[in-house]
């Protein structure tokens, strides 16, 4: 199986991050029209149909051995399942920005991760890089959002930000496990593999929200949003992110991560009507800054690169 190279292999987890970050924030107006299990289960369905050719064992894959399938349940199970439910249910009782705040842990937290369960080196530049993140994405906490159809009621807020924090943590179990398997599978295999997992899980409940729900309410933009988002979540973004993982180290590509809270903030004020304070936007540019750092080769990649 060839790896991409490095620079196609950061546009990709940053890409697939962007992609995220775009569907959380939209997934407000979704959560709006539709029951979560619902929207959940058809975001599978849609998934497994545009992935079925995706699922045939390729010639040049190793079979599946136990270890491998209970690591791609796993994956489904907390970077499909368990983080969809939780990301819904949380952006439906908070903003979209105020989800994005909380993201912005994801990178430290799949570098802690790494370290503990991959036994991958953690460089120093590349915790620098999570110090950027979090702290630049942090000070958006101090200018509250405003949004064009109020704040969410404090009851609801810390409930949802809770539940968000869930969703930070599956998605960076999500991203270490996604690292040890794309040792043995192709991203391709692993993207369907794992939503078709996913779709499993969830269709019991989306069974029972759909028995009870109207299909003839939602207009059709609300349709061709949830086309979008299933394709974004399930396809698109998981497809990117297992391929830069093959050449990225799983701490190193974490730092990627920071890019979901930073489309979700841009989405939300774009989209959502959203108000945004200038801390927030010098905010950004410090949490963009440490992917630079993040990503610069290093003097062995470099002295590597000039030899050659």
């Amino acid at each position: 199986m060839n790896s991409p190279s490095r620079p196609v292999a950061i546009a990709c987890l940053a890409l697939s991050m962007s992609l995220v970050g775009s569907y959380v924030a939209l997934s407000k107006p979704l959560v709006a029209a539709l029951p979560v299990f619902l929207l959940a289960w058809l975001r599978f369905g849609i998934g497994t149909v545009a992935m079925l050719h995706w699922l045939p064992k390729p010639a040049t894959e190793p079979p599946l051995t136990r270890s491998t399938r209970g690591l791609l349940f796993l994956e489904s199970l907390l970077g499909n399942f368990l983080f969809s439910i939780f990301m819904l249910f949380g952006v439906s009782m908070t903003s979209a920005v105020s989800a994005g705040v909380i993201m912005a842990s994801i990178p430290a937290v799949v570098a802690l991760l790494s370290w503990a369960f991959l036994r991958e080196r953690v460089p120093s530049r590349v915790w620098w890089a999570v110090a950027c993140a979090v702290v630049g994405i942090s000070l958006v906490a101090f200018a509250r959002p405003v949004t064009a159809e109020g704040i969410a009621q404090p009851s609801q807020a810390w409930l949802g930000n809770l539940l968000v924090m869930g969703a930070v943590v599956c998605e960076a179990a999500y991203a270490v496990i996604g690292k040890r398997l794309t040792g043995t599978l192709g991203p391709r295999r692993i993207s369907a593999i794992i939503n078709l997992w996913g779709l499993v899980l969830v269709t019991p409940m989306g069974l029972w929200a759909a028995w009870r729900f109207d299909f003839g309410q939602p207009p059709a933009s609300i349709w061709l949003l949830l086309v979008f988002y299933a394709l974004a979540a399930s396809v698109w973004s998981v497809w990117l992110w297992m391929t830069g993982l093959r050449t990225v180290p799983a701490a190193q590509a974490g730092v990627f991560t920071v890019l979901l809270p930073l489309s979700a903030a841009a989405v939300g004020v774009a989209v959502l009507g959203e108000r945004l304070a200038p801390v927030q936007w010098l905010a950004f540019a410090i949490a963009l800054a440490g992917v630079v750092l993040a990503t610069l080769p290093s003097r062995t990649a470099r002295g590597s690169s000039s030899s050659a």
